[in-house]
């Protein structure tokens, strides 16, 4: 497949922008898939957030663009995350990932041209979070905000996507509750939780045959 019938392809596979629900009514994706016997308290109460899944589009194939989060955050230190935080008011998912790319890791918006969304995922933490993805030109640099994130890297997309490397992994909370989860080690980085979930996701749309495809 070339790369451009590659673009084709994975673009084919996602919600067009124009369809978003700013209403979070979309059927979602979320941290209690694995875990069926846990529930939201709340789900109305969830706040609205939006990651971005950049795709660079390199020479020697895609790679998916992620970060370490940094060691001083309250919450999910040194974690490993997509780009992305809470919508602000009035925001759209793509603006606010756009926007929290740029200030995490300096993606100008000018090197991105986004292909659209998967289905929102509900997080544990409380959030409903829209995964927007986007192609990066390759000859976008990256400088990561050292309030924010510890370290910028590059993932090959084919290993991310490949079933073989999705692990299910489980680690017991301190009140004795065992949460499981879909984990992702590549080298020394433990791709896991939220960020995995939402790139089983991304696979999981690729390869769904009831999708419509729209590329010979």
């Amino acid at each position: 497949m070339t790369p451009e019938a590659r673009r084709a392809w994975i673009t084919s596979r996602l919600d067009p922008l124009d369809r978003f629900d700013p209403s979070l009514a979309d059927p979602v994706r979320s941290d209690f898939d694995l875990n069926p016997g846990l529930k939201f308290d709340n789900p109305h109460a969830l706040r609205p957030a939006a990651v971005l899944v950049g795709l660079v589009e390199r020479e020697e194939g895609l790679t998916v663009l992620l970060t370490r989060r940094a060691d001083t955050l309250r919450s999910h230190t040194g974690q490993i995350a997509f780009p992305g935080g809470r919508c602000d008011p009035g925001e759209t998912p793509w603006q606010t990932a756009l926007r929290e790319a740029q200030e995490e890791v300096g993606l100008d918006p000018g090197f991105v041209s986004l292909a659209g969304l998967l289905q929102g995922y509900q997080t544990v933490t409380g959030f409903h979070v829209t995964p927007v993805v986007g192609f990066i030109d390759p000859t976008a640099r990256f400088v990561a905000s050292p309030h924010e994130v510890a370290d910028v890297f590059e993932t090959p997309f084919d290993f991310l996507m490949d079933p073989a490397n999705h692990q299910r992994q489980h680690r017991d909370t301190p009140s004795g509750e065992r949460r499981h989860f879909y984990a992702m080690p590549w080298n020394d980085r433990f791709i896991w939780g939220a960020t995995a979930g939402m790139l089983r996701s991304l696979h999981d749309r690729l390869h769904d045959e009831s999708t419509e495809q729209t590329v010979g």
